[in-house]
């Protein structure tokens, strides 16, 4: 049997992932677990979940060939336009099918965490399609520099909760939104925005963001002939865009996987988000993966300039990928961002999103041959950080 890496039933990934949650979270994550499987391979859910990414999130994303990017790096780089979806990131994909994963379970409350926004706009926007209940936890420095995103979730009916602990971003936001569903566990599904948290989570997730490479594929095919790239480069916190860019090119030898991270102000800095260069083994949110953590276990707190990538774990499937050198694992300095995400934008007219940012930044640190492929996604537009952007002085 080949080695693969993808989740095993056990839902772990390598050493990686399972359910460390606490008693009162049990029958729901097994419950969840029983189901997941079924629904999402049932030809009703299928067939709506598909309809509603062609109709209403406006799927397949273009697999635009960057001839300026290209030029400029010596070799044929596509970029995945998720950022032309519907509420302008990739996290759309994620929510449509948990939320009617959530309707067909009976649940009639929804929660979610969320750092950038995009994914709490995302489910605000699901919830108000399918009229239900939305709580969104947010950290408080996150509702600052993402107040747009905190309007326009408002605007979608949902209620927004600025969390105030910790250092106020994305940890925080999800420790609060755990602690909601232990106190209402029965009527509540817990919408999770990456490939993060206890099993079924991480697998859930990265096959409802699957539709990325699977359209890759189709794309690919269409414009050169062959249905795999020599590169696939995404950017890395939680993990969902990059595990939806590689998901069916994960046990496919032939195809490099790179995937950036939040370097922040530098990872010998104490100011970054880099947790795959710089995490050790350990449990947070209910999975094993790593963490940034000092000598006594405690998580320490995260630094990006990016409020998506602001995250000190990262997917099991990820740390997995890392651990067994199937990807090459990148941190890209805020620095670095900022000045591809200019580039990109004087090059191909596509102002991106922070996060994906970080992606562009990447191709610098790579060497490529002038007839490699390279597909990176762009995982949402650039609107929520126009202010970061003006700002920042490099």
């Amino acid at each position: 049997m080949m080695n693969s890496f993808q989740v095993d039933c056990n839902g772990y990934y390598g050493n990686f992932g399972g359910a460390y949650i606490p008693e009162i979270l049990h029958k729901c994550v097994e419950e969840l677990k029983i189901n997941y499987l079924k629904v999402l391979n049932d030809e009703s859910f299928q067939q709506e979940f598909n309809q509603l990414l062609r109709d209403y999130v406006g799927r397949p994303s273009p697999l635009y060939l960057a001839n300026r990017l290209s030029q400029r790096y010596g070799c044929k780089i596509y970029l995945k336009r998720e950022d032309l979806n519907h509420t302008g990131a990739h996290k759309i994909n994620n929510t449509i099918g948990q939320i009617l994963l959530a309707r067909r379970m009976g649940k009639t409350r929804i929660i979610a965490e969320t750092g950038a926004g995009q994914h709490g706009v995302a489910t605000a926007t699901v919830c108000a399609l399918m009229d239900m209940e939305c709580i969104v936890y947010m950290g408080k420095t996150d509702v600052e520099r993402q107040h747009i995103n905190v309007e326009k979730m408002k605007m979608l009916g949902a209620t927004v909760i600025p969390v105030t602990s910790g250092n106020m971003t994305l940890k925080d936001a999800t420790n609060e939104a755990i602690r909601d569903w232990c106190c209402h566990p029965a009527n509540t599904f817990y919408i999770i925005g990456s490939t993060v948290g206890p099993h079924p989570y991480p697998d859930m997730v990265a096959r409802l963001q699957s539709v990325i490479s699977e359209e890759i594929k189709k794309q690919l095919t269409e414009k050169e002939g062959r249905d795999y790239p020599d590169y696939l480069i995404a950017c890395v916190g939680g993990g969902s865009n990059a595990a939806g860019t590689i998901y069916h090119y994960l046990d496919d030898e032939r195809v490099k996987i790179v995937l950036a991270e939040a370097g922040g102000k530098g990872i010998e800095t104490g100011m970054t988000a880099a947790t795959i260069q710089l995490g050790k083994m350990g449990i947070i949110h209910g999975a094993c993966t790593f963490v940034m953590q000092d000598e006594d276990g405690q998580i320490e707190e995260p630094y990006s300039i990016s409020a998506g990538l602001d995250y000190p774990g990262i997917g099991p499937m990820h740390a997995n990928l890392a651990k067994q050198n199937r990807a090459t694992v990148l941190a890209v300095n805020d620095d670095e961002a900022i000045k591809a995400a200019y580039e990109m934008t004087k090059l191909e007219g596509i102002i991106p999103a922070l996060e994906s940012a970080h992606a562009i930044g990447a191709l610098e640190k790579m060497d490529f041959k002038p007839e490699d492929i390279v597909v990176l996604t762009v995982s949402g537009r650039g609107d929520k950080d126009i202010e970061t952007y003006l700002n920042y002085n490099l």
